[in-house]
């Protein structure tokens, strides 16, 4: 592929390669992983642009730079390993297309993750009461979403996905990551809060005649943004007098370190939160640190 000199392109490398771009995220079943690479991509663009490279030219070597500016600029570890992993995603991609005779990515360093450690602090068995209740007193689709994802620890992207069609009498069905369907078991209320959200009993199921919509929807009938969820999640903790940073995956942290607390043994919860890597898991377990729960404490007092 002969060299494209970027001085000569007036259009930002997003638009010059918007072709390129839109057919590799197409290439994701996974509408919450388009939306993360596409961010990440994006950033790695506007590098290219403001010092005049073009995607497809650029070398190992303006990755390391990019990845520099990065840290200066504050991205975390975590943060700078992912968006490295999206454009070396892009570069592969790309020479399946021939677009590209090599990935310019594949030998940048990323910075070393500890699968084991997370920034993430959950809530209080106390604080996750407040929330659910200050979220009862809200709104009826607040009290479900909350119900719903302290409950199951199910991701926000898969609830705001669920439709009433798979909302069965005690399970729920969800689109793990990259579109795989799962069944998530629901307790009786979470099921009644559903039920007075979507205005069904049940009986539609067994009559075939249940609604094909999504479940969380806006008051005009469309669904619910994710960006909208976190705005209504901080405004119901600030409510609730809670000060820790609040999310929606904060309230999947809660879940996963209750559980943990409350004895679900480690691999029965990461298929329920749907962890493909059980480090993933392992970082909810905050128990793991105490004394008495070390082996060496344990079975030392055989030898006492």
């Amino acid at each position: 592929m002969s060299a494209i000199s970027s001085r000569n392109l007036p259009l930002a490398n997003a638009t010059r390669h918007g072709t390129l771009l839109g057919a590799w995220l197409a290439s994701y079943a996974s509408a919450n992983t388009q939306a993360s690479y596409r961010r990440d991509v994006i950033v790695f663009c506007t590098f290219l642009d403001e010092t005049g490279l073009d995607l497809l030219t650029a070398t190992r070597a303006h990755i390391d730079v990019f990845a520099r500016i990065r840290t200066a600029a504050g991205d975390a570890d975590t943060t700078l390993a992912r968006r490295i992993a999206a454009i070396s995603a892009l570069y592969k991609y790309a020479l399946t297309v021939d677009a590209l005779e090599k990935n310019p990515a594949e030998f940048v360093r990323r910075p070393s993750i500890d699968q084991d450690q997370t920034t993430t602090t959950a809530l209080s068995r106390r604080e996750a009461m407040r929330l659910l209740e200050t979220a009862e007193t809200d709104s009826v689709r607040a009290y479900a979403l909350v119900d719903l994802l302290l409950t199951t620890g199910v991701r926000v992207s898969e609830a705001l996905s669920t439709r009433v069609s798979g909302l069965g009498a005690d399970r729920l069905v969800i689109r793990r990551k990259g579109g795989k369907k799962a069944l998530v078991y629901l307790p009786e209320h979470t099921v009644a809060a559903l039920r007075v959200l979507t205005g069904t009993t049940g009986t539609e199921l067994a009559r075939g005649t249940e609604p094909e919509r999504v479940i969380f929807t806006t008051s005009t009938g469309r669904p619910w943004a994710r960006a909208n969820v976190h705005t209504t999640l901080a405004r119901l903790a600030r409510t609730a007098g809670i000060t820790k940073p609040i999310s929606s995956h904060v309230l999947r942290h809660t879940h996963a370190t209750l559980a943990l607390e409350l004895g679900v043994p480690l691999h029965h919860l990461q298929d329920s939160l749907g962890h493909a890597d059980p480090r993933t898991t392992r970082r909810y377990d905050h128990s793991r640190k105490r004394l008495a729960n070390s082996s060496a404490h344990q079975v030392g007092e055989l030898f006492a």
